[in-house]
Parts: structure tokens; sequence; C-alpha cells
């Protein structure tokens, strides 16, 4: 039995496109759906602004008339002009575990990037470093957490045996949440708050949160800049992130270090993480769905880590260690047990250090890939 590729190109093929993984993943109790009015905006250039920076192309394999995979191609024209490189990238690569399926996929993706001119293909890379990248290659007993991969174990062979190889793997840390915080920390997030040259600033409710969510992202433009794959969102998108992820915030978990002038010096954003409600709500939050969400944002004993950055002159003031003590205190208050650090690239040395010095092990493993197309 054949395959075939095809281009979407319509709504109902968008909607295959975006169901296809549920259907694959059927008998899959750890797989977590994505909201799904969130995913049908990812893919809507008015709500994406990705889109009109970026080439993009959908792809969806057919056998007999049924699709069986899908992958996407994005060309960065921007990036790509910052660093002088000519790569595409695959991204949301989902296929059952048939290698003659997979091949037609990256068969065509690498065939249209090199349509456009590009002579190398990474990925999973999406449109930056802020959309799941990678395959999981490790920790498959775990169930993931929102904005990283699900895939079967089975999609590193067969992403392999097209000639795929490293191009950098991506950690996830488990760190236990300690009965009390470790004493050298909260020395020194005392000595730096006594000095009165910074304020820490904890939030309530996320009105209080709201008005510092773009100086935030500012903060993010500024310290993400040397990592993989990073573009600097501009006012519209960090309105568009904002308007994404305030609903599902808990305030109590974001925490900002301000100057004497009000101005973030550094910030953490955490959550408590909502898997299960996603997988019982199936990725849809109404009629009923955001009820399980808010059950198990309440009951969770893990802390997901989101985002967090210190500016760069201030890197080695101790206002880590005061952020940490900080989040380790809220989620006592909780009864938390442990946190997920979220994704830290292998090259990160100094936040892996500052999680290793913590007793924190790797327990899920990510990898991005690259292939020479030319």
């Amino acid at each position: 039995m054949s395959v075939t590729i095809s281009v979407v190109q319509t709504k109902s093929q968008l909607k295959d496109f975006i169901l296809l993984p549920e259907k694959i993943h059927r008998n899959d109790a750890r797989w977590l759906p994505p909201m799904y009015a969130d995913e049908w905006k990812f893919y809507n250039p008015k709500y994406n602004n990705s889109f009109a920076r970026c080439e993009t192309v959908l792809l969806l394999a057919y056998k007999d008339a049924k699709p069986t995979g899908r992958v996407m191609g994005i060309i960065d024209p921007v990036y790509n002009a910052g660093t002088n490189e000519r790569t595409a990238r695959f991204f949301n690569l989902e296929c059952y575990d048939d290698q003659e399926t997979l091949n037609a996929l990256m068969n065509s993706v690498e065939k249209w990037s090199l349509s456009k001119g590009m002579d190398t293909i990474i990925g999973p890379f999406g449109f930056s470093d802020k959309d799941p990248q990678g395959l999981q290659i490790e920790g498959f007993e775990h169930i993931p957490v929102i904005a990283t991969a699900g895939n079967f174990p089975y999609l590193k062979d067969r992403i392999e045996g097209e000639g795929y190889q490293k191009k950098f793997d991506c950690l996830v840390y488990k760190l236990d949440i300690p009965a009390t915080v470790p004493e050298q920390y909260v020395r020194v997030a005392e000595r730096i708050l006594h000095s009165r040259k910074v304020r820490l600033v904890e939030f309530t409710n996320r009105r209080q949160l709201k008005p510092y969510i773009v100086p935030v992202l500012r903060l993010v433009n500024e310290t993400y800049r040397s990592i993989y794959g990073f573009v600097e969102m501009d006012e519209e998108e960090m309105k568009q992130l904002a308007a994404k992820y305030l609903p599902i915030l808990d305030p109590v978990f974001t925490k900002v270090i301000t100057d004497s002038q009000n101005n973030p010096m550094a910030f953490i954003v955490a959550s408590p993480d909502m898997s299960r409600g996603i997988q019982r709500a199936k990725g849809k939050l109404f009629p009923f769905g955001f009820i399980h969400i808010l059950s198990d944002l309440k009951k969770s004993k893990q802390l997901d880590l989101f985002l967090g950055a210190v500016k760069d002159p201030d890197k080695n003031k101790g206002l880590i260690a005061l952020l940490g003590v900080a989040i380790f205190q809220s989620a006592q208050l909780r009864k938390m047990e442990f946190i997920d650090s979220h994704l830290i690239l292998e090259t990160n040395k100094a936040m892996r250090a500052v999680m290793e010095r913590l007793g924190a092990q790797i327990y899920k493993r990510y990898r991005v890939y690259v292939k020479r197309i030319s």
C-alpha cells in the first residue's frame, strides 16, 4: 500500500492535521492532548504573527485514503539572515510506527526545503524556542507537561533511520522540594533584600501581575538572544503570549525582582502541573474541561517551571538564590513535592549547575536533529 503526501490547503485537511495525533495516541495513557482552541489559533496567521515572518508548509501522509502521518516545514528568513544560515525546520511530526510513512513525510519536507534554497534541516523545532522542541528520547514513564513533546519511543529510531543526527539535547530535571529551604540560600536572599537595592515582587492575583508582563517579556528578549532559535518578540507577540498563558497561571508562583526604579532585573514563572486535568478535559476548556484543569491545579504536587531570566549584568548578585527561596517557600505552603525544570539546553552549564547543586536529577531528555540536504 503506497503512501501519498498532500499539502494542507483546506479547513477539512487542517482538521485532519490537528486531530491526527489524538488518533495515533488513542491507547497511550501518557499522551497529553494540546489545548485545541490554542492549536487552531497556532495555525491561523490572524492569531500567530510568526506565519507572517516565515515560510511554512503542512504535509499529511495518507495510506488507503486515511491520514497516517503529518509534519510541518518552517523557514525563518529573518533568523537565517541574522545567522548566515540556510536552515529549514521540521515540526509537529507525528506518524504511526511505519518507516514508509515517515520516509515519505521527511522526503517531502526535505524537497520543499531544497526548493526554497535551504541546505540543512533541523527539528523538531518550531517558530522559536517557545514552541515544543525535540523528540522525547528518555523518560517515557512520565506524563509530559504542557509545551513539551509526547511522542512514542519508536520515532527516535525512525527519524535516525532517515539519516538524521543529534544537533543538541534538552534536559529536564526533577527537583525534590526540601522540607526546609537550604540555609545558605536563605542567608543570601536575606542579605540581598536587606541591601534595599532590589525588591522582591510577589502576587496574589492576576490583576497585580498584568502590569509586569510586557516588562518581563522585554527582559526575555534581552537575555535569550544567545539561545538557539530564539527570535525577539514584538509587542503584539507579547500580548498573544500573555493572552494564552495568563488565564491559567497561578500568580503565587510568579516572582519578579526589580531595582529601585521598579525595572525588572530577574523573574521566574512556574505553575502547578495541570497535565492530568488537560487529559481529563481532552484538550477542551468547554463545556466542562476547565473544571478538570482547575481541580488539577489545586491538587497537583508537581510544580512546573515555565520561564525565567536574570539580567546579564546582575547574574552574579545572588538573584537566582532569592528567586529560588521565594519559589520554594510558596511551594511548601501548597504542600508540593517536586519541581519539573522544563527544558534546559545541555550546554547551559550555569543553569544545570544550579539544579545539580540542589540535588536535582535528569529524568527526561529531548533531542533536536539535523541533516544536510544538499
